[in-house]
Protein backbone atom coordinates (compact mmCIF):
# COMPACT_ATOMS: atom_id res chain seq x y z
CA UNK A 1 0.00 0.00 0.00
CA UNK A 2 3.05 2.24 0.64
CA UNK A 3 4.70 1.80 -2.65
CA UNK A 4 0.69 2.35 -4.35
CA UNK A 5 0.91 5.41 -2.74
CA UNK A 6 4.60 6.73 -3.43
CA UNK A 7 3.91 5.49 -6.80
CA UNK A 8 0.52 7.66 -7.58
CA UNK A 9 2.31 10.51 -6.11
CA UNK A 10 5.19 10.35 -8.22
CA UNK A 11 2.23 10.18 -10.98
CA UNK A 12 0.96 13.17 -10.13
CA UNK A 13 3.40 14.84 -9.74
CA UNK A 14 4.65 14.55 -13.10
CA UNK A 15 1.41 15.73 -14.71
CA UNK A 16 1.08 18.09 -12.91
CA UNK A 17 4.88 19.42 -14.13
CA UNK A 18 3.79 18.77 -17.62
CA UNK A 19 0.80 20.52 -17.88
CA UNK A 20 2.52 23.82 -15.77
CA UNK A 21 4.62 24.08 -19.08
CA UNK A 22 6.26 28.01 -19.09
CA UNK A 23 3.84 30.19 -21.52
CA UNK A 24 6.62 32.14 -24.15
CA UNK A 25 4.63 35.14 -25.66
CA UNK A 26 5.54 37.56 -28.20
CA UNK A 27 6.48 40.01 -25.70
CA UNK A 28 8.81 38.13 -23.70
CA UNK A 29 10.37 36.97 -27.21
CA UNK A 30 10.91 40.36 -27.96
CA UNK A 31 12.13 41.73 -24.55
CA UNK A 32 14.51 38.56 -24.77
CA UNK A 33 15.51 39.75 -28.12
CA UNK A 34 16.45 43.19 -27.23
CA UNK A 35 18.23 42.22 -24.02
CA UNK A 36 20.53 39.74 -25.85
CA UNK A 37 21.34 40.10 -29.02
CA UNK A 38 24.65 39.94 -29.79
CA UNK A 39 24.34 42.87 -32.91
CA UNK A 40 22.75 45.25 -30.79
CA UNK A 41 25.35 44.68 -27.96
CA UNK A 42 28.10 45.72 -29.90
CA UNK A 43 26.25 48.61 -31.27
CA UNK A 44 25.45 50.13 -27.39
CA UNK A 45 28.74 48.95 -26.54
CA UNK A 46 29.95 51.53 -29.59
CA UNK A 47 27.69 54.50 -28.51
CA UNK A 48 30.02 55.17 -25.48
CA UNK A 49 32.77 55.88 -27.85
CA UNK A 50 30.67 57.70 -29.90
CA UNK A 51 29.83 59.85 -26.38
CA UNK A 52 33.20 59.96 -25.56
CA UNK A 53 34.17 61.70 -28.76
CA UNK A 54 31.49 64.50 -28.25
CA UNK A 55 33.03 65.76 -25.15
CA UNK A 56 36.52 65.54 -26.63
CA UNK A 57 35.41 68.05 -29.10
CA UNK A 58 34.79 70.05 -26.53
CA UNK A 59 37.61 69.64 -24.80
CA UNK A 60 39.70 71.21 -27.84
CA UNK A 61 38.14 74.72 -27.22
CA UNK A 62 39.54 74.64 -23.45
CA UNK A 63 43.37 75.24 -22.83
CA UNK A 64 45.33 72.22 -22.62
CA UNK A 65 47.63 71.54 -18.79
CA UNK A 66 50.24 69.71 -18.50
CA UNK A 67 53.26 69.08 -15.75
CA UNK A 68 56.17 67.77 -15.31
CA UNK A 69 59.68 67.26 -13.16
CA UNK A 70 63.17 66.11 -13.71
CA UNK A 71 66.51 65.05 -11.36
CA UNK A 72 69.53 64.63 -12.66
CA UNK A 73 73.16 63.87 -11.56
CA UNK A 74 76.64 63.89 -12.96
CA UNK A 75 80.15 63.43 -11.81
CA UNK A 76 83.11 64.66 -12.91
CA UNK A 77 87.12 62.69 -12.55
CA UNK A 78 90.07 63.93 -13.35
CA UNK A 79 92.75 62.55 -11.98
CA UNK A 80 94.69 65.57 -12.20
CA UNK A 81 98.57 65.66 -14.12
CA UNK A 82 97.72 66.45 -17.40
CA UNK A 83 97.46 70.12 -19.53
CA UNK A 84 94.25 71.17 -20.07
CA UNK A 85 93.15 74.48 -21.68
CA UNK A 86 91.26 77.12 -18.98
CA UNK A 87 88.44 79.51 -20.08
CA UNK A 88 91.04 82.37 -20.93
CA UNK A 89 92.58 80.26 -23.42
CA UNK A 90 95.67 79.45 -21.11
CA UNK A 91 97.33 75.87 -20.64
CA UNK A 92 97.43 75.09 -17.11
CA UNK A 93 98.46 71.53 -15.11
CA UNK A 94 95.08 70.64 -13.39
CA UNK A 95 95.19 68.68 -10.17
CA UNK A 96 93.60 65.45 -9.35
CA UNK A 97 89.47 66.47 -8.95
CA UNK A 98 85.88 64.39 -8.60
CA UNK A 99 82.67 67.07 -9.25
CA UNK A 100 79.34 65.60 -8.57
CA UNK A 101 76.47 68.01 -10.10
CA UNK A 102 72.96 67.73 -9.04
CA UNK A 103 69.86 69.26 -10.76
CA UNK A 104 66.06 69.70 -9.87
CA UNK A 105 63.37 71.04 -11.84
CA UNK A 106 59.87 71.79 -12.02
CA UNK A 107 57.64 72.78 -14.76
CA UNK A 108 53.58 73.28 -16.08
CA UNK A 109 52.79 74.85 -18.87
CA UNK A 110 49.99 74.38 -22.25
CA UNK A 111 48.69 75.89 -25.56
CA UNK A 112 45.35 77.33 -26.64
CA UNK A 113 43.95 77.91 -29.36
CA UNK A 114 42.18 80.64 -30.16
CA UNK A 115 41.44 80.44 -33.58
CA UNK A 116 41.32 77.89 -36.12
CA UNK A 117 39.05 78.76 -39.39
CA UNK A 118 36.18 77.50 -37.36
CA UNK A 119 37.56 74.14 -37.21
CA UNK A 120 36.46 73.15 -33.40
CA UNK A 121 33.34 74.28 -33.61
CA UNK A 122 32.65 72.42 -36.42
CA UNK A 123 34.09 69.36 -34.53
CA UNK A 124 31.91 70.02 -32.16
CA UNK A 125 28.86 69.64 -34.64
CA UNK A 126 30.62 67.26 -36.17
CA UNK A 127 30.50 64.84 -33.55
CA UNK A 128 26.94 65.86 -31.65
CA UNK A 129 25.66 64.91 -35.16
CA UNK A 130 27.57 61.44 -35.45
CA UNK A 131 26.28 60.83 -31.69
CA UNK A 132 22.76 61.28 -32.23
CA UNK A 133 23.10 59.48 -36.04
CA UNK A 134 24.26 56.38 -33.87
CA UNK A 135 21.39 56.72 -31.50
CA UNK A 136 19.01 56.48 -34.43
CA UNK A 137 20.92 53.43 -36.05
CA UNK A 138 20.86 52.01 -32.87
CA UNK A 139 16.65 52.43 -32.59
CA UNK A 140 16.67 51.29 -35.98
CA UNK A 141 18.48 47.82 -35.48
CA UNK A 142 16.22 47.65 -32.39
CA UNK A 143 13.09 47.83 -35.09
CA UNK A 144 14.83 45.14 -37.29
CA UNK A 145 15.71 42.85 -34.57
CA UNK A 146 11.62 43.37 -33.38
CA UNK A 147 10.19 42.18 -36.87
CA UNK A 148 12.70 39.80 -37.20
CA UNK A 149 11.74 38.35 -33.56
CA UNK A 150 7.63 38.32 -34.89
CA UNK A 151 8.62 36.31 -37.57
CA UNK A 152 10.23 33.61 -35.96
CA UNK A 153 7.72 33.53 -33.39
CA UNK A 154 4.77 33.34 -36.11
CA UNK A 155 6.64 30.89 -37.86
CA UNK A 156 6.23 28.63 -34.68
CA UNK A 157 2.41 29.43 -34.08
CA UNK A 158 2.24 28.73 -38.26
CA UNK A 159 3.93 25.43 -37.93
CA UNK A 160 2.79 24.29 -34.86
CA UNK A 161 -1.20 24.93 -36.22
CA UNK A 162 0.06 22.87 -39.37
CA UNK A 163 1.35 19.90 -36.86
CA UNK A 164 -2.19 20.18 -35.24
CA UNK A 165 -3.83 19.80 -38.25
CA UNK A 166 -1.81 17.06 -39.45
CA UNK A 167 -2.38 14.82 -35.98
CA UNK A 168 -5.93 15.12 -36.86
CA UNK A 169 -4.99 13.79 -40.59
CA UNK A 170 -3.27 10.93 -39.45
CA UNK A 171 -6.10 10.02 -36.73
CA UNK A 172 -8.60 10.72 -39.34
CA UNK A 173 -6.96 8.45 -41.65
CA UNK A 174 -6.11 5.76 -39.60
CA UNK A 175 -9.72 5.48 -38.36
CA UNK A 176 -11.39 5.48 -41.60
CA UNK A 177 -8.55 2.53 -42.61
CA UNK A 178 -10.37 1.02 -39.75
CA UNK A 179 -13.70 1.47 -40.99
CA UNK A 180 -12.83 0.47 -45.03
CA UNK A 181 -11.26 -2.69 -43.74
CA UNK A 182 -14.69 -3.44 -41.68
CA UNK A 183 -17.26 -2.30 -44.82
CA UNK A 184 -14.49 -4.46 -47.07
CA UNK A 185 -15.17 -8.06 -44.90
CA UNK A 186 -18.99 -6.79 -45.34
CA UNK A 187 -18.42 -6.63 -49.25
CA UNK A 188 -19.34 -2.60 -48.83
CA UNK A 189 -16.43 -1.51 -50.16
CA UNK A 190 -13.79 -3.51 -53.13
CA UNK A 191 -9.95 -4.78 -51.83
CA UNK A 192 -9.05 -1.07 -54.18
CA UNK A 193 -10.10 1.06 -51.31
CA UNK A 194 -8.34 -0.46 -48.56
CA UNK A 195 -4.90 -0.82 -50.74
CA UNK A 196 -5.86 2.99 -51.26
CA UNK A 197 -6.22 3.89 -48.07
CA UNK A 198 -3.38 2.38 -46.77
CA UNK A 199 -1.40 4.61 -49.08
CA UNK A 200 -3.15 7.24 -47.96
CA UNK A 201 -2.09 6.64 -44.29
CA UNK A 202 1.06 6.09 -44.74
CA UNK A 203 1.82 9.33 -46.87
CA UNK A 204 -0.32 11.37 -43.72
CA UNK A 205 2.33 9.51 -41.36
CA UNK A 206 5.16 10.92 -43.73
CA UNK A 207 3.14 14.39 -43.67
CA UNK A 208 2.99 14.43 -40.07
CA UNK A 209 6.55 13.42 -39.03
CA UNK A 210 7.30 16.31 -41.28
CA UNK A 211 5.38 19.00 -39.75
CA UNK A 212 6.48 18.17 -36.72
CA UNK A 213 10.31 18.18 -38.38
CA UNK A 214 9.36 21.71 -39.26
CA UNK A 215 7.76 22.60 -36.06
CA UNK A 216 10.54 21.95 -33.89
CA UNK A 217 13.06 23.20 -36.15
CA UNK A 218 11.10 26.76 -36.06
CA UNK A 219 11.09 26.52 -32.22
CA UNK A 220 15.25 26.34 -32.40
CA UNK A 221 15.34 29.22 -34.77
CA UNK A 222 13.60 31.33 -32.68
CA UNK A 223 15.67 30.22 -28.98
CA UNK A 224 19.13 30.56 -31.36
CA UNK A 225 18.51 34.10 -32.01
CA UNK A 226 17.22 34.93 -28.95
CA UNK A 227 20.47 33.25 -27.50
CA UNK A 228 18.33 30.91 -25.30
CA UNK A 229 19.00 27.36 -24.51
CA UNK A 230 17.56 25.75 -27.57
CA UNK A 231 16.15 22.29 -25.49
CA UNK A 232 13.82 24.84 -23.22
CA UNK A 233 10.02 23.58 -23.32
CA UNK A 234 7.89 26.64 -24.11
CA UNK A 235 4.37 26.93 -24.67
CA UNK A 236 3.98 29.72 -27.95
CA UNK A 237 0.29 31.40 -27.85
CA UNK A 238 -0.48 33.85 -30.77
CA UNK A 239 -0.79 37.16 -29.56
CA UNK A 240 -4.33 38.97 -29.93
CA UNK A 241 -5.20 40.96 -33.76
CA UNK A 242 -3.54 43.63 -34.24
CA UNK A 243 -5.95 47.10 -35.51
CA UNK A 244 -4.82 47.06 -38.63
CA UNK A 245 -7.83 49.78 -39.82
CA UNK A 246 -5.17 52.18 -39.68
CA UNK A 247 -3.15 51.05 -41.79
CA UNK A 248 -5.29 49.60 -44.46
CA UNK A 249 -7.51 53.14 -44.91
CA UNK A 250 -4.97 55.43 -45.03
CA UNK A 251 -3.11 56.36 -48.39
CA UNK A 252 -0.19 56.07 -49.47
CA UNK A 253 1.14 59.83 -49.29
CA UNK A 254 0.17 59.49 -45.26
CA UNK A 255 2.06 56.72 -44.93
CA UNK A 256 4.58 57.85 -46.89
CA UNK A 257 4.66 61.09 -44.54
CA UNK A 258 4.57 59.20 -41.27
CA UNK A 259 7.34 56.96 -42.12
CA UNK A 260 9.51 60.16 -43.34
CA UNK A 261 8.98 61.43 -39.62
CA UNK A 262 9.26 58.15 -37.83
CA UNK A 263 12.11 56.11 -39.78
CA UNK A 264 15.06 56.04 -37.67
CA UNK A 265 17.53 55.33 -40.49
CA UNK A 266 16.20 58.17 -42.33
CA UNK A 267 16.52 61.05 -39.63
CA UNK A 268 20.22 59.46 -38.99
CA UNK A 269 20.87 59.63 -42.86
CA UNK A 270 20.27 63.48 -42.67
CA UNK A 271 22.18 63.55 -39.21
CA UNK A 272 25.46 62.04 -41.83
CA UNK A 273 24.56 64.89 -44.28
CA UNK A 274 24.88 67.69 -41.56
CA UNK A 275 28.26 65.72 -40.49
CA UNK A 276 29.16 66.06 -44.29
CA UNK A 277 28.69 69.55 -44.14
CA UNK A 278 30.93 70.16 -40.59
CA UNK A 279 33.85 68.05 -42.76
CA UNK A 280 33.81 70.33 -45.55
CA UNK A 281 33.87 73.20 -42.87
CA UNK A 282 36.72 71.59 -41.20
CA UNK A 283 38.61 71.22 -44.75
CA UNK A 284 38.09 74.91 -45.62
CA UNK A 285 39.94 75.97 -42.28
CA UNK A 286 42.58 74.80 -43.31
CA UNK A 287 42.72 78.05 -45.83
CA UNK A 288 42.65 80.56 -42.74
CA UNK A 289 45.40 81.79 -40.10
CA UNK A 290 45.09 79.80 -37.14
CA UNK A 291 46.39 81.86 -33.79
CA UNK A 292 47.26 79.92 -30.60
CA UNK A 293 48.67 80.87 -26.90
CA UNK A 294 51.27 79.50 -24.68
CA UNK A 295 51.69 79.74 -21.21
CA UNK A 296 54.11 78.23 -19.21
CA UNK A 297 56.23 78.34 -15.20
CA UNK A 298 59.09 76.93 -14.27
CA UNK A 299 61.83 76.50 -11.40
CA UNK A 300 64.77 74.73 -10.99
CA UNK A 301 67.62 74.64 -8.55
CA UNK A 302 70.60 72.34 -7.05
CA UNK A 303 69.01 71.22 -4.06
CA UNK A 304 65.12 70.44 -3.19
CA UNK A 305 64.89 73.03 -0.98
CA UNK A 306 65.62 75.53 -3.30
CA UNK A 307 63.50 74.74 -6.02
CA UNK A 308 61.18 77.71 -5.96
CA UNK A 309 63.51 80.43 -5.06
CA UNK A 310 64.32 80.67 -8.66
CA UNK A 311 61.25 81.26 -10.89
CA UNK A 312 60.49 81.88 -14.84
CA UNK A 313 56.95 82.72 -15.82
CA UNK A 314 56.44 83.05 -20.05
CA UNK A 315 53.36 83.75 -21.90
CA UNK A 316 53.18 83.68 -25.82
CA UNK A 317 51.13 84.21 -29.24
CA UNK A 318 51.58 81.82 -32.03
CA UNK A 319 50.00 83.10 -35.82
CA UNK A 320 50.45 80.94 -38.48
CA UNK A 321 49.47 81.71 -42.32
CA UNK A 322 49.41 79.18 -44.59
CA UNK A 323 50.79 80.07 -48.30
CA UNK A 324 51.44 76.98 -49.57
CA UNK A 325 50.72 73.37 -47.96
CA UNK A 326 51.39 70.92 -51.25
CA UNK A 327 47.79 71.18 -52.50
CA UNK A 328 46.88 68.98 -49.65
CA UNK A 329 44.21 71.58 -48.12
CA UNK A 330 42.57 71.49 -52.32
CA UNK A 331 42.39 67.83 -51.50
CA UNK A 332 41.02 68.03 -48.35
CA UNK A 333 38.09 70.45 -49.47
CA UNK A 334 37.45 68.14 -53.14
CA UNK A 335 37.45 64.90 -51.06
CA UNK A 336 34.95 66.22 -48.49
CA UNK A 337 32.51 68.09 -51.50
CA UNK A 338 32.28 64.28 -53.14
CA UNK A 339 31.52 63.16 -49.97
CA UNK A 340 29.04 65.97 -48.97
CA UNK A 341 27.52 65.26 -52.53
CA UNK A 342 27.59 61.56 -51.81
CA UNK A 343 25.89 61.65 -48.60
CA UNK A 344 22.87 63.54 -50.41
CA UNK A 345 22.69 60.95 -52.75
CA UNK A 346 22.32 58.02 -50.25
CA UNK A 347 19.20 60.90 -48.40
CA UNK A 348 17.60 60.88 -51.71
CA UNK A 349 17.81 57.14 -52.46
CA UNK A 350 17.02 56.64 -48.81
CA UNK A 351 13.92 58.15 -49.40
CA UNK A 352 13.01 56.55 -52.62
CA UNK A 353 13.54 53.27 -50.60
CA UNK A 354 11.63 54.23 -47.94
CA UNK A 355 8.46 54.62 -50.30
CA UNK A 356 9.06 51.31 -52.00
CA UNK A 357 8.94 49.80 -48.74
CA UNK A 358 5.82 51.54 -47.87
CA UNK A 359 4.08 50.81 -50.82
CA UNK A 360 5.07 47.14 -50.99
CA UNK A 361 4.20 46.77 -47.24
CA UNK A 362 0.76 48.31 -47.83
CA UNK A 363 0.42 46.39 -50.98
CA UNK A 364 1.02 42.92 -48.97
CA UNK A 365 -1.20 44.07 -45.86
CA UNK A 366 -4.24 44.55 -47.98
CA UNK A 367 -3.21 41.49 -50.02
CA UNK A 368 -3.13 39.27 -46.94
CA UNK A 369 -6.35 40.24 -45.29
CA UNK A 370 -8.28 39.91 -48.77
CA UNK A 371 -6.47 35.96 -48.73
CA UNK A 372 -7.36 35.41 -45.37
CA UNK A 373 -10.70 36.55 -45.62
CA UNK A 374 -11.24 34.05 -49.14
CA UNK A 375 -9.54 31.08 -47.28
CA UNK A 376 -11.77 31.56 -44.57
CA UNK A 377 -14.61 31.28 -46.99
CA UNK A 378 -12.65 28.12 -49.02
CA UNK A 379 -12.36 26.72 -45.62
CA UNK A 380 -15.84 27.14 -44.79
CA UNK A 381 -16.54 25.25 -47.98
CA UNK A 382 -14.77 22.11 -48.14
CA UNK A 383 -15.29 21.74 -44.62
CA UNK A 384 -19.22 21.15 -45.53
CA UNK A 385 -18.35 19.85 -48.76
CA UNK A 386 -16.27 16.77 -46.51
CA UNK A 387 -18.75 15.96 -44.41
CA UNK A 388 -21.40 15.68 -46.81
CA UNK A 389 -18.88 13.21 -49.05
CA UNK A 390 -18.13 11.27 -46.14
CA UNK A 391 -22.09 10.80 -45.13
CA UNK A 392 -22.23 9.76 -48.54
CA UNK A 393 -19.57 7.32 -48.91
CA UNK A 394 -20.71 5.58 -45.41
CA UNK A 395 -23.75 4.61 -47.87
CA UNK A 396 -22.39 3.85 -50.72
CA UNK A 397 -23.57 6.99 -52.38
CA UNK A 398 -20.13 8.22 -53.59
CA UNK A 399 -17.14 6.12 -54.55
CA UNK A 400 -13.41 6.09 -52.46
CA UNK A 401 -11.60 8.61 -55.07
CA UNK A 402 -14.63 11.45 -54.92
CA UNK A 403 -14.24 11.29 -50.95
CA UNK A 404 -10.75 11.27 -50.98
CA UNK A 405 -10.62 14.22 -53.41
CA UNK A 406 -12.73 16.27 -51.11
CA UNK A 407 -10.95 15.09 -48.36
CA UNK A 408 -7.74 16.75 -50.07
CA UNK A 409 -9.53 20.48 -50.89
CA UNK A 410 -10.12 20.13 -47.38
CA UNK A 411 -6.62 19.73 -46.06
CA UNK A 412 -5.68 22.21 -49.14
CA UNK A 413 -7.96 24.71 -47.05
CA UNK A 414 -6.72 24.18 -43.98
CA UNK A 415 -3.21 25.25 -45.33
CA UNK A 416 -4.27 27.67 -46.91
CA UNK A 417 -5.59 29.37 -44.07
CA UNK A 418 -2.79 28.86 -41.60
CA UNK A 419 -0.15 30.57 -44.34
CA UNK A 420 -2.95 33.11 -44.90
CA UNK A 421 -2.91 33.88 -40.94
CA UNK A 422 0.84 34.00 -40.89
CA UNK A 423 1.10 35.95 -43.75
CA UNK A 424 -1.83 38.57 -41.76
CA UNK A 425 0.19 38.72 -39.12
CA UNK A 426 3.57 39.53 -40.19
CA UNK A 427 2.76 41.57 -43.00
CA UNK A 428 1.08 44.16 -39.98
CA UNK A 429 4.39 44.22 -38.74
CA UNK A 430 6.11 44.62 -41.96
CA UNK A 431 3.84 47.89 -42.28
CA UNK A 432 4.44 49.06 -38.95
CA UNK A 433 8.18 48.58 -39.64
CA UNK A 434 8.28 50.17 -42.52
CA UNK A 435 7.15 53.30 -41.62
CA UNK A 436 8.67 53.75 -38.28
CA UNK A 437 6.05 52.53 -35.62
CA UNK A 438 7.63 49.35 -34.53
CA UNK A 439 8.34 49.20 -30.93
CA UNK A 440 9.18 46.97 -28.14
CA UNK A 441 5.40 47.17 -26.90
Amino acid sequence: MKKYIIFSFVILVSCFNTNAQQIFTLQDAITAALNKNTSLIKQQNNLASQSAAVKSAYGNLLPDLSAGGSWNWSRVTDKGGGTQIDYFGRETVLPSSQIDTRGYSLSAGGNVTLFDGLSNIANINQANNNYDAAKFDLKKLKQDIILQTTNFYFAIISNDSLLKYQDEDLKYNQELLKKIKEMQQLKMVTKADVYSQEAQTANSEVAYLQAKNNYEKAKISLLNYLSLDINSDYAYTLPGETEDTLLTDQNFNQLYQTALENRNDYQSQKLKVESSENQLTISRSGLFPTLSGNYRFSTSATSPDNLFNRKTYSVGLSLNIPIFSNWNTEYSIESSNVSLKNTNEDLQALERQIATDVKNAQLDLQTSKLQLEASKKALQSSTESWKIKKESYQVGAVTYIDLQQTYNNYLQSLYNNVQAQYNYYTKQYALLGAIGELNSK
